[in-house]
């Protein structure tokens, strides 16, 4: 499948886009993350491991199976308001 992901804040500083196309066969959100990691710098990790991701606008957890079709993946570090 193709994934379109989308990095915001620190995880798009951490990755060096703010935006790539990544192939995955069938997985999960976890699958997606191990697959993250062996593509990216170390940096990239450390921000990955802290961050939420958003599959087609919903919150997923790592045991989470990615849809088939157009997917969408939003990595979002944690972030603080007033």
């Amino acid at each position: 499948m193709t994934i379109r992901m989308r990095y915001f804040a620190a995880a798009a500083d951490a990755a060096g886009t703010r935006e790539e196309t990544v192939e995955l066969a069938e997985g999960t959100v976890a699958d997606l993350r191990t697959q993250l990691l062996a593509h990216h710098s170390p940096e990239f990790g450390a921000t990955l491991q802290i961050c939420a991701l958003l599959v087609n606008g919903t919150r997923a957890a790592d045991d989470t199976p990615l849809p088939s079709g157009d997917v969408t993946v939003d990595v979002l570090p944690p972030f603080a308001g007033g």
